[in-house]
């Protein structure tokens, strides 16, 4: 099984340490249509695992179109439909779910606030519904956000354990899955038999190549440049955990791995990045000087919607149980995707341009694990 042609198609599998537990497993990737989606299943199908997906078809222009990705066996679907949900599972039997669909962006919540705690809520439970009743099913992962926390104001970094919440629809629908999942978790998974292992994982602002997403920040600069004219910043002095597609997929993963061995657990997990913080404004800057623009760039007039000043996560656990750390600052995450975007626009294939960055990217991790 798979789904087609994809970013490692004609290579040897990598090996990415504390990652064997997945290879040969059944991994059932839901939003795999998507940015991250579509870079989560490479990476799992260079390490070896069987992996198919369940989303919604891909907006043009994707990623998953892009690298040539085809349609599951059960065709496309939304993640709130149970009966089509229940099909590919049956049909499928994973082993490993890792759940990614979801409405994935702050201000069109605002547009669409029912709709989006709809999809991240309720999808989130019929996801896990489904679970719940998959017999090979041993470990799932539900990912959320960073801002599935309670923003004081205060800056610091969030840890796993401090409260959830959220005062705009998106933030709200992220800690409200979160609260789903623990539920389901602690009520069914862990009292299953065999039991079944749950992890949350929290990662912030990701950046890499094959972001086509509206108002997120480096597709804006790109598009801005390709057509001209300077990119438009809300928020220029505000402060994000950017981090690269590959280093949080990586993340996802090493949870996913770590909890096969860990039967009836219900476990939350943050991902966050080294190296020196950058604001909106030094991320926007190195981007532009990246593509060869001079244009510069302006700051949105008149009110904007809120937004907090301030995001940091702690990766603390991750770095002392799991041996995860990010590779790439966020310095190296820009670059990166710049690169990427500088390379398809001139004519490379999205497809080869993703197996030389996850190449590269495996041997920093090598480098960084020997």
């Amino acid at each position: 099984m798979g789904l087609g042609p994809g970013p490692l198609e004609g290579l040897g599998l990598i090996v990415f340490p504390g990652l064997e537990p997945l290879r040969g497993r059944r991994v059932l990737v839901t939003g795999h249509t998507g940015f991250k989606g579509t870079w989560l299943v490479g990476l799992l199908e260079s390490l070896g695992a069987a992996v198919e997906g369940y989303a919604l078809a891909p907006h043009d222009p994707s990623l998953h179109a892009q690298a040539g990705r085809r349609a599951p066996p059960w065709g496309y679907g939304d993640v709130r439909d149970g009966g089509a949900l229940a099909r590919a599972f049956a049909s499928f039997r994973p082993e490993v779910v890792i759940h990614l669909a979801a409405q994935a962006f702050v201000r069109r919540s605002y547009a669409e606030p029912a709709p989006t705690i709809s999809v991240n809520v309720m999808g989130t439970a019929e996801v896990l519904e489904q679970a719940r009743r998959a017999p090979d099913v041993r470990a799932i992962v539900a990912v959320t956000s960073d801002k599935c926390y309670r923003n004081d104001g205060a800056g610091r970094a969030f840890r796993e354990e401090d409260p959830l919440g959220g005062r705009d629809p998106y933030s709200a629908s992220k800690a409200a899955a979160e609260i789903v999942a623990a539920a389901y978790g602690h009520s069914f998974f862990s009292r299953a038999e065999p039991a079944v292992a749950l992890a949350t994982v929290r990662a912030g602002n990701v950046l890499g190549g094959g972001d086509w997403g509206e108002d997120r920040l480096l597709p804006d600069v790109f598009r801005s440049f390709a057509a001209g004219r300077p990119p438009t910043i809300r928020f220029p002095d505000a402060i994000r955990p950017w981090q690269h597609v590959l280093d949080v997929c990586h993340g996802y993963a090493a949870v996913a791995a770590a909890i096969l061995s860990r039967p009836g657990t219900v476990e939350a997990w943050n991902f966050a990045p080294n190296g020196p913080e950058l604001t909106v404004r030094e991320v926007v800057e190195r981007a532009l000087r990246g593509l060869g623009s001079t244009t510069g760039w302006v700051q949105t007039d008149g009110p904007a919607l809120p937004e907090a000043p301030v995001l940091r996560l702690d990766a603390g656990r991750a770095r002392r149980e799991l041996g995860w750390r990010a590779v790439l600052a966020p310095a190296e995450a820009v670059d990166w995707t710049v690169e990427w975007h500088r390379a398809f626009a001139a004519g490379a294939s999205a497809g080869d341009l993703c197996r030389r960055q996850l190449e590269a990217f495996a041997q920093r991790r090598a480098e960084v694990s020997a």
